[in-house]
């Protein structure tokens, strides 16, 4: 064969210029399966103008498989975006008309209200210009940006919350600050030192309630907090809540109504827990209502549950806050936050007590300015008191023997003032401030009790008392845990350690003294 025929007849199976159609019907071919594999919707349409000539509205000529996917509309080949989605914005067409009138392509995020969906795009020109077709590869990214949204939400009320905390935790200090200057200038009066401690003791209180509903309220939300249930009465709950909230209300003026069922009613329960659900929601009630305002609690009974309504005249609830009013950091509003406080966990940890106890809790409001009602669903207890230990009357404070006690503490301010306390009521006391020390003293003054922090240096406070409960000397000291950390798995440390029993700071003076009563 001559060479020029070889030559041909090899281009010829090729495919190439001397294979024109065939080599066209491959290209198409690679074109649609290339059109149709990709996971991005991709479409060409057509811009469609007013007499003004501005872009109005465009009619899709082709789109892919995935199309469906991304956008939610079926069959729209043929058809304008108008008649598919009628609410479809106007800057989707302005977009794209600039696309098509300069031929400069263009990659962009936006939201399609009407399609309640946002779209990831690039957009770029294709054909004869004057055909004013527009090609667009784009991806339905909703859930990226819902996520986006719902993170700079969380960023949003966590910078919220820590200015809320940190003004929240300034507010005590300002009254404990004066009151410590006046007891400096007091010169022995006694009024003012009532007054001065008094104030104190209330502001102190205020910091160290903060301080325990955020670790209760994180201790709730890791499943960490352990109920102490007994057969516990509802009447002397309420009781112990309203107690608790009456300094509030004394001074905004309100007036508190309470009406309970004229017959006993028992529950399973936590006593301090359930008190804390009650306080919360009442002292809430309080802080929300203006200066000569009515706050109820209301209880009955109905079948075998008990409900607890505490209801106020004060600010109300915005519908739309409703559904999140138990959410972690949620506040009423802004300007409410600012103007009475609180750290918004309040409110969720009343929810996750109150399901610990097996009820729930809902909120009602009819809107700002209207007032609000918590209402609280409690099982009613009706079992033996040999299924559940019935609650005993508290334990009467009784004289303590003096004894040897050494207070080991890093903070110097805090052993010291605990030493005097303790000396106060008839003690011997010693203290030290590190591990090492800690050992030391304890050989020569063998004490009967040991207050020991945990967070030592040179040595911590674990082991400390595992070195001591080794000593012939140190096998009956009794050893109290007196530390800031509170989690369960901090006691359960403390007890393996060889402590006999695990206080957090601040301790309630009679909380000690009764522990002391019993060792």
């Amino acid at each position: 064969m001559p060479d020029d025929v070889s030559a041909v007849a090899t281009a010829e199976g090729n495919g190439l210029p001397g294979n024109e159609p065939e080599c066209r019907t491959r290209a198409e071919e690679r074109y649609r399966m290339l059109f149709n594999s990709i996971d991005e919707g991709f479409c060409v349409f057509e811009m469609i103008y007013d007499a003004e000539g501005s872009p109005v509205d465009y009619r899709f000529l082709e789109v892919n498989e995935a199309f469906e996917k991304h956008t939610g509309l079926a069959d729209a080949e043929g058809r304008r975006i108008l008649e598919l989605v009628p609410t479809h914005e106007r800057h989707w067409h302005e977009i794209y008309g600039r696309v098509a009138e300069t031929g400069e392509s263009i990659r962009f995020e936006e939201r399609g209200e009407g399609l309640g969906r946002w779209f990831s795009v690039y957009a770029f020109r294709i054909d004869e210009p004057e055909l004013r077709h527009v090609a667009a590869i784009f991806s339905d990214i909703t859930e990226r940006k819902q996520a986006e949204e719902e993170l700079a939400e969380a960023h949003r009320r966590k910078d919220e919350f820590l200015a809320m905390l940190a003004h929240e935790l300034r507010s005590p200090l300002a009254p404990l600050v004066n009151m410590l200057n006046v007891l400096k200038q007091s010169e022995a009066d006694v009024d003012l030192v009532r007054q001065a401690t008094e104030t104190m003791e209330r502001q102190l209180g205020q910091m160290v309630r903060l301080v325990d509903d955020l670790l209760d309220v994180n201790r709730v939300g890791r499943d960490k907090l352990e109920l102490r249930k007994s057969r516990v009465e509802l009447a002397p709950v309420i009781e112990q809540a309203l107690e608790v909230c009456y300094p509030l209300a004394e001074r905004l003026s309100h007036e508190i109504v309470v009406q309970l069922p004229l017959e006993p009613v028992y529950l399973l329960a936590d006593r301090a827990r359930l008190t804390q659900v009650f306080s919360n929601l009442l002292n809430n009630a309080c802080k929300y209502t203006d200066a000569n305002g009515r706050v109820s609690l209301e209880a009955w009974t109905e079948a075998d549950e008990v409900l607890v309504k505490v209801a106020d005249t004060g600010v109300g609830i915005q519908p739309d806050q409703l559904p999140h009013i138990f959410d972690m950091f949620r506040q009423a509003s802004k300007s409410q936050e600012h103007m009475q406080g609180g750290l918004g966990i309040g409110l969720t940890l009343v929810q996750g007590l109150v399901e610990m106890h097996d009820g729930t809790v809902e909120a009602f409001s009819e809107g700002l300015g209207r007032g609000s009602e918590f209402l609280v669903r409690l099982p009613i207890y009706d079992g033996s008191l040999g299924e559940a230990a019935q609650e005993g009357p508290e334990a009467k404070s009784r004289s303590i023997p003096s004894r040897r006690i050494l207070v080991v503490d890093d903070n110097v301010d805090a052993a010291e003032s605990m030493a005097i306390l303790l000396a106060i009521g008839g003690n011997e006391t010693r203290t030290a401030h590190d591990g090492l020390a800690a050992l030391a003293e304890a050989a020569d003054f063998q004490p009967d009790v040991m207050l020991l922090d945990i967070g030592l240096p040179n040595m911590s406070g674990l082991d400390v008392a595992r070195r001591i409960r080794q000593e012939p000397w140190g096998k009956n000291i009794a050893l109290i845990a007196l530390t800031g950390w509170g989690q369960e798995e901090d006691r359960q440390n403390s007890l393996e350690a060889g402590f006999n029993a695990h206080l957090v700071k601040p301790v309630e003076q009679a909380e000690l003294m009764a522990l002391l009563g019993r060792m």
